[in-house]
């Protein structure tokens, strides 16, 4: 935990006993809680009221930080991956599967350093990859699943889904109240401004900032 807390000069003594006794509370409950993952790396460390269930199919590296009121849905074919010093935001939701098991969604892997922003939904029944250090912002939704709706004479609902994935490379920034629909990837290097909604792939080093997805030049 030493190597993982670096305190800003301008902490005061009080600052810094709050921050370590939460911290510490984090790490007891991801030291027991962490018993129950399939793989368990290093350090985890689990804030208050955090759902975790099928934890047996749940990957974790070293320094996993779930926040407060987080929920962690396991059930999923490849599971859920997390690599080092991964952060999961407060209030936020990955959801690969129905809770009641009558279907069973892909799962979700994302890469070092890589972090989901507070209320944010994950909806990873389609394989849902994230590479290496990709910020994603407050708010943001995933869904790596689309209703099928081309038979007029039936109904939506009865026409099932398709999953094509969603895949975000490497060194990517997502502002907040981003939403990307199913069948995208966004290539590494890019820029996704808030309240943008992806519906298409995006090519490496690309600044996206256009709520339709219309705008998109090239950070070079």
């Amino acid at each position: 935990m030493k190597d993982f807390i670096h305190f800003h000069s301008g902490l005061n003594k009080r600052d810094k006993i709050l921050i370590l006794t939460r911290t510490l509370e984090k790490v007891v409950r991801g030291s027991l809680r962490g018993l129950f993952f399939h793989k368990n790396q290093g350090l985890q460390f689990i804030g208050r009221h955090v759902q975790i269930t099928h934890s047996w199919r749940i990957h974790c590296g070293r320094n996993v930080k779930f926040e407060d009121y987080s929920e962690i849905h396991g059930l999923a074919e490849y599971g859920l991956i997390f690599g080092n010093n991964v952060t999961i935001g407060r209030e936020t939701m990955i959801r690969p599967s129905s809770y009641y098991g009558k279907d069973l969604g892909k799962g979700l892997k994302m890469g070092d350093g890589s972090s989901i922003g507070p209320h944010s939904y994950v909806g990873c029944a389609g394989q849902i990859d994230i590479g290496e250090n990709v910020m994603i912002g407050p708010k943001c939704s995933l869904f790596a699943e689309n209703h099928i709706f081309r038979d007029l004479t039936k109904s939506i609902k009865s026409q099932g889904v398709q999953q094509k994935g969603i895949k975000i490379c490497d060194n990517c920034w997502i502002g907040s109240n981003v939403i990307i629909l199913d069948g995208v990837t966004i290539g590494s290097g890019s820029v996704i401004g808030a309240g943008t909604i992806i519906t298409h792939s995006i090519p490496e080093n690309s600044i996206v900032l256009d709520k339709r997805n219309e705008e998109v030049r090239t950070r070079l």
